[in-house]
């Protein structure tokens, strides 16, 4: 690797951190309102009207692909096959292994994060139009794969490998783009419920634009790409036996965090199909549209979010901080205790009552907290941890559990009619629970492999 690729560029500050931050968090909420604005819609949209009759006619190549999801999962209720549509939607988190190849190999990172931007521009704006919903479907997917993955691995590139900012400063990019989580659904939702489908799928484009604007002008602060042909001379240095191992602890652990995330990937699927028929959501005289319960995960995981980074600040101040594997470990105990308080929600509804909205400030709370210090610290791991050679590419691997989860999420919605709501999210705990014994033994056994050379305390380093 070269030395300047290898080593990020000084630059300004702000509020502690390099001022490229500032530009790749706006561009990733702008991003992320676009992906959660039409996911928010997609469940519903998919019930109340485009797989109903004289609607699900109109969509190009629906016959054949309805046929090959029959053929995997047998036969679907419409609730069933709009649940399985969204789980394929976690194919956004695998096409990020692809982008990160394209962005190592060819393009760079800056080229790849651009042209994704665009296509999934397209995406979005095709998403109105009953005819092109399965393009849009594709170009979003190739989209995020190339934007998604990247511009993680240049947040991660904007600090020197001793650097302990990091951790915090993925933290700090969960916390900003979770403000445009919380505003997406309220736009784009309301917009499609009250309005009209294709008004909240349009506003959905439109933010995609804002991001890739953002992005093009804080281009200068950005690590630079490879020199052209710096990938050949990456591939001339081979990675040693070490390296390896640190890869494949990597990747052993994607399918544990994967299932530690399987509920909170829920809250897109069957968790806006049993809140919109069990959650008594009249607040203040005003029935609250369904969608809006994303707005409500989203405001308290920037509450879990900036909680978490001032709680680890004013430990570090006092005594060490711990390593990435051990808050890893940790909030996988916490994401798993999160589906009991549905479960103990969908109790309450035995004899035809609605549940108390204070159940889901209580799940929100238990699962964000653990989210909060989970994702964003295992993407920090990844970073530090991956080899430069390889960099790029095992973001994109990171994205995987994301994809598993999901998928998983997907197939198990056809089973919330059958199963009851308390079964449903009991199943739901034990899925989680079981990823979360998993993480601490992990942890337990090779902990010490993968913590910094250095200790876990690194020295900051100055810019």
């Amino acid at each position: 690797m070269t030395a300047a690729a290898a080593t990020p560029v000084p630059q300004k500050e702000f509020l502690g951190h390099p001022v490229g931050l500032l530009y790749l968090v706006f561009a990733e909420a702008f991003e992320r309102f676009s992906y959660y604005g039409m996911k928010t819609l997609l469940t519903l949209y998919l019930v109340q009207q485009l797989l109903l009759p004289g609607h699900v006619e109109k969509v190009l190549g629906f016959v054949p692909f309805h046929h090959f999801l029959t053929g995997v999962y047998g036969p679907l209720s419409t609730v069933g096959l709009a649940s399985v549509i969204v789980g394929l939607y976690g194919f956004t988190y695998l096409t990020p292994l692809l982008g990160g190849l394209i962005a190592d190999r060819w393009l760079g990172r800056t080229t790849t994060i651009t042209v994704g931007a665009l296509i999934m521009t397209f995406g979005h704006f095709l998403m109105a139009f009953e005819q092109s919903f399965l393009i849009a479907l594709v170009l979003i997917l190739l989209g995020v794969g190339c934007f998604k993955g990247n511009i993680s691995s240049q947040v991660g590139r904007l600090y020197g490998p001793e650097d302990e900012r990091r951790g915090s400063a993925f933290q700090i990019f969960y916390l900003v783009f979770n403000t445009a989580v919380i505003i997406a659904p309220i736009i784009c939702g309301t917009l499609g419920q009250k309005v009209a489908w294709h008004w909240g799928f349009g506003a959905a484009g439109v933010s995609m634009l804002f991001g890739l604007a953002v992005y093009l002008l804080g281009r200068r602060y950005l690590p630079p790409d490879e020199p052209k042909g710096a990938a050949a001379r990456v591939e001339k240095t081979p990675l040693t036996g070490a390296d390896w191992k640190k890869i494949i602890l990597l990747l052993l652990m994607i399918p544990f965090i994967g299932l530690a995330l399987v509920m909170n990937e829920q809250l897109g699927i069957g968790y806006l199909i049993w809140g919109n028929d069990h959650l008594d959501l009249r607040f203040f005289g005003y029935d609250l549209p369904s969608t809006w319960l994303v707005s409500v995960d989203a405001f308290v995981s920037m509450i879990t979010l900036s909680t978490s980074i001032a709680f680890w600040k004013w430990w570090s101040l006092k005594r060490k901080e711990p390593d990435e594997l051990t808050k890893i470990a940790f909030s996988g105990i916490l994401c798993a205790l999160a589906p009991l308080a549905l479960a103990a929600a969908a109790a309450t509804t035995a004899h035809g009552h609605k549940a108390s909205l204070g159940w889901v400030f209580l799940f929100e709370f238990l699962n964000d907290y653990g989210f909060s210090n989970l994702v964003p610290v295992a993407m920090a791991l990844f970073v530090r941890v991956a080899p430069q050679q390889v960099n790029g590419t095992m973001i994109g691997v990171f994205m995987l559990n994301f994809f598993l989860a999901d998928f998983l999420a997907g197939a198990l919605g056809e089973q919330l009619g059958p199963m009851g709501g308390m079964n449903f999210w009991l199943l739901h705990f034990g899925i989680v629970a079981f990823a979360a014994v998993a993480l601490f033994l992990f942890w337990l056994i090779f902990g010490r492999t993968l913590i910094p050379e250095s200790g876990p305390h690194l020295r900051r380093q100055a810019h």
